[in-house]
């Protein structure tokens, strides 16, 4: 068994509560349960010897491994091919269709023989709370119960078990053709007994009803362009990354690995971003899922209204990151024991970044609003009180440094990026307050906004680079400027934005993959360096195909998508090698796909309107 596989070698799979990633060896080695933010059941990837895994794989080293998912599902198939047999493993979650919170969280696994004969090996090594609180075991026929301070967990399985070590179990079954055998992992609040699972034929009806639950939302998308698997598989990501109960989606699985192997860019991403979660509105209502796009819509409503009398005394209307509950304390440590990733160091739990100031996400923020409630749903009077009140706050804050959109921890700066958003904020507040005829400050509010444009035209612009730029007084470029024709500010073909994309193409990208920004030529407080970031790729070509660079849209989207893993998913960077880095799958990755997928379809049928 390889200690660290591949970020990229794994599937996800989950409940809409919590996931877990299996690796194209068989092998659980992320699962936090009873939340996505909870802390860790199996984290070997972050430490293979205290943070536990759950193995389930045919033996030998003459044995090759395929991965892929049932279609359109989130249904994972790993098959084993070996010189005696054909062996299947099938991984999945049943899917929460409650939407209330739930302590227990099942993950089913099921193999079988379906050429010859093949021998399945089983090991379950659980370690609680990150590795931290120690478990007892108890072994009853074939059920083995781990109990840990505040958890249970329950193994449940036809494999014959037996105590391995102090305190795990491992078990081994030979198949021949056509039988099966299963296993499922339970993890549950302490002091709860073991789940009465269905057994027999009683899996299977989960397994296919998992199936049609997954093929029928994704039957109900209304995308009918020339990417649909991958538009497919990123839809199907993003609604796994959502927790149902609340309707907020977190920027990725798992923490902590990194975006340099080795080194210190090593998160945690299991949390709500304000940013993410409101540009995946715009991907969501493209793809005809108006219910989850609403369900965020009213999540970021409640962050909004909740902080609302805090204004008034001074504090800012919005976090940028929150718990999936909205919760704002995220408080960060480091698991000093783990030794992280391949040796990536430290790694860290929770998220202090939820403490900067980054003025961009009250644009985003009123991005998604504008979006959301136009379709056929008006603010509520206390929502609209809310978001009026911020608004009257960013007329007196636009003005002020902040960290920016890319968290870095270098200092506050006058970040563009940041300046564009907040006239987006003024921009659609004013918009949404002529269309429902809602009480505004329209006079402060637009003055804002003019303000703001002017000072970008005339301080973001460099007339050196022939390009925005990053912050004021720099020439250092920066991507997430590509979003300016999306949000409006300038025409996708005006003169000073095609000047920009092509600084941008000269020096952020290479072949075809983009860069944040150059971090030698602009120190973000972080040391070693990081690979190209796919969701600035994806905004790549969104530019490309709205500047009507239609060919060049279309071969840069058709090679990022070489870069996705064997199933489909994307993690944060693309290494020098070709490799994935960060944490995995990223939400802002996949919904950038849509988001490009829908823009160049659009512009590929208008080239093809008019003959070209």
């Amino acid at each position: 068994m390889e200690r660290y596989p591949l970020i990229a070698d794994h599937g996800l799979v989950g409940d809409l509560q919590t996931a877990a990633l299996v690796s194209n060896r068989g092998v659980v080695d992320w699962f936090a349960a009873p939340r996505f933010d909870s802390p860790g059941i199996f984290s070997g990837l972050l430490d293979h010897e205290r943070g536990g895994w759950f193995r389930l794989a045919v033996d030998g080293t003459d044995v090759t491994v395929k991965q892929l998912y049932y279609p359109d599902t989130a249904v994972l198939v790993t098959r084993f091919m070996s010189p005696d047999g054909v062996g299947e493993l099938l991984d999945w979650m049943p899917p929460d269709r409650t939407g209330r919170p739930a302590a227990r969280h099942s993950l089913m696994r099921v193999v079988r023989c379906t050429r010859g004969t093949v021998r399945f090996t089983l090991d379950c090594r659980p370690r609680f709370d990150f590795g931290r609180a120690p478990h007892t075991l108890r072994i009853d026929g074939r059920t083995a119960e781990f109990r840990a301070p505040g958890t249970s967990g329950f193994l449940q399985t036809n494999i014959p078990l037996e105590r391995h070590g102090e305190a795990d179990v491992r078990g081994e079954i030979v198949l021949t053709r056509g039988e099966r055998a299963g296993a499922a992992f339970t993890a549950d609040e302490a002091g709860a007994s073991a789940p009465d699972l269905p057994a027999g034929t009683g899996v299977e009806a989960d397994f296919w009803a998992t199936v049609d639950y997954w093929q029928k939302w994704v039957g109900t998308t209304s995308y009918r362009g020339r990417w649909p698997d991958m538009v497919h598989r990123s839809a199907i990501t993003l609604k796994l990354l959502t927790y149902l109960p609340t309707g907020a989606p977190i920027a990725a699985a798992t923490l902590g690995l990194p975006e340099q192997v080795g080194g210190e860019r090593n998160w945690d991403y299991r949390y709500t971003w304000i940013r993410d979660g409101s540009l995946s509105v715009r991907a969501l209502l493209d793809l005809g899922f108006v219910e989850e796009a609403t369900a965020f819509t009213d999540w970021l409503t409640d962050r909004v209204t909740e902080r609302g009398p805090r204004v008034r005394e001074g504090a800012h209307p919005l976090q940028i990151m929150y718990r999936v509950d909205g919760d704002p304390q995220l408080p960060e440590e480091v698991l000093d024991h783990f030794e992280g990733y391949r040796g990536s160091y430290p790694v860290r739990v929770g998220n202090a970044a939820a403490d900067q100031v980054q003025l961009d996400i009250y644009g985003e923020s009123l991005y998604a609003l504008a979006q959301g409630q136009g379709r056929d749903a008006q603010p509520t009077y206390a929502g609209w009180q809310a978001v009026s009140s911020m608004l009257d706050w960013l007329t007196g804050a636009w003005d002020r440094p902040d960290e920016g959109i890319w968290e870095t921890r270098g200092g506050p700066k006058e970040f563009t990026y940041s300046r564009v958003m907040s006239w987006v904020a003024f921009d659609r507040g004013l918009r949404l307050a002529e269309e429902f005829g809602r009480p505004a400050a329209p006079d402060d509010w637009r003055r804002a906004r003019d303000e703001i444009f002017a000072q970008v035209m005339e301080r973001g612009w460099s007339r050196d680079r022939g390009a925005f730029v990053q912050h004021y007084g720099t020439g250092v470029l920066d991507a997430s400027l590509l979003l300016i024709p999306r949000v409006g500010l300038l025409s996708p073909t005006d003169p000073l934005w095609l000047s920009t994309l092509d600084a941008i193409d000269r020096e952020l990208v290479e072949d075809s993959l983009v860069f944040r920004y150059d971090p030698q030529a602009s120190p973000d407080g972080l040391r070693g360096a990081e690979g190209t970031f796919s969701l600035c790729t994806f905004l790549y070509v969104d530019a490309l195909a709205r500047a009507g660079r239609v060919r060049q849209a279309r071969f840069s989207f058709e090679k990022m998508l070489t870069y996705a893993n064997h199933v489909g998913l994307f993690s944060e960077e693309i290494g020098p090698s070709g490799e994935q880095l960060g944490n995995f799958p990223q939400a802002f990755t996949h919904l950038s796909l849509i988001m490009a997928a829908t823009t160049l379809d659009d512009a590929l049928d208008q080239a093809a309107a008019r003959g070209r």
